[in-house]
């Protein structure tokens, strides 16, 4: 089998080629990479709970603070940021306890 460069191939139609290469991916790496055909009529439809979590995740979003980010990463860069270990154990702890208290019994 002989293997040309591209100028010696024929050009094959665009349909063509979108289809081989998504019927038949050669690795996971390949079949991220092939592009999706996607079709007018398709629709989606999002449950309820699912549009419940979207919302609520714009919201956690909003609160991102890129000042504080940076007061942080200065003070981690000046060697000036100190960790208390105590609350951050605190907080665990809670989590943990709230966690626990949350999941279904057993019984």
């Amino acid at each position: 089998m002989k293997i040309g460069s591209p100028a010696e191939k024929p050009a094959a139609p665009a349909a063509a080629t979108t289809s081989a290469t998504q019927s038949a991916p050669r690795s996971p790496a390949e079949a991220a990479a092939a592009p999706q055909a996607t079709e007018a009529s398709a629709q989606v439809a999002l449950s309820s709970t699912a549009t419940k979590l979207l919302s609520e995740a714009q919201v956690a979003s909003s609160d991102f603070d890129s000042a504080k980010v940076e007061r942080i990463a200065s003070a981690i860069d000046k060697g000036e940021f100190t960790i208390n270990a105590e609350a951050i154990a605190d907080k665990l702890i809670a989590n943990a306890a709230e966690v626990l208290n949350n999941s279904p019994s057993k019984t």
